[in-house]
């Protein structure tokens, strides 16, 4: 089983896209890459504590590969678009990539390069961060 954790908005719209990709075997919503340890909800929508809103994925890699999940990923939403998807305005809906190991972190350099490179946006995506960052994995649902 592998991990992944990406930020593309709205956590729980982004969670439900996953949840319907075969091979994905658990979609989790929470919070990473904050400066405060448990901070409540309000405080990270005020954008003081650094915090995105993203989805942790449990997957096979047997049945689905790292390529096709950062296809779904990219297809999915506007990485280029700055602190915001949609609707949704705050530097909580930024779209980021937190890699788990040097591989995913030099897999997922190479595809957002060749994005990049290749121009399919109007601006460049930026957000890769290594999961050290990763300080709060809250599970607000219910709020």
């Amino acid at each position: 089983m592998q991990q992944a954790i990406f930020g593309g908005g709205c956590f729980w719209c982004t969670e439900s896209v996953f949840l319907h990709v075969k091979g994905v075997q658990k979609v989790e919503s929470g919070y990473a890459g904050g400066q405060r340890a448990n901070p409540s909800y309000e405080q990270i929508c005020t954008g003081a504590t650094g915090h995105a809103e993203v989805i942790r994925i449990d997957f096979d890699e047997s049945e689905l590969s790292f390529n096709l999940l950062l296809d779904v990923f990219f297809a999915t939403h506007d990485p280029t678009t700055l602190n915001r998807q949609g609707n949704d305005i705050g530097t909580q809906y930024r779209s980021v990539i937190f890699y788990l190991d040097e591989k995913q972190k030099n897999f997922f350099r190479e595809i957002v390069k060749n994005i990049n490179k290749g121009k399919l946006y109007n601006s460049m995506f930026h957000g890769l961060h290594h999961s050290q960052k990763v300080l709060l994995f809250a599970y607000l649902i219910g709020l």
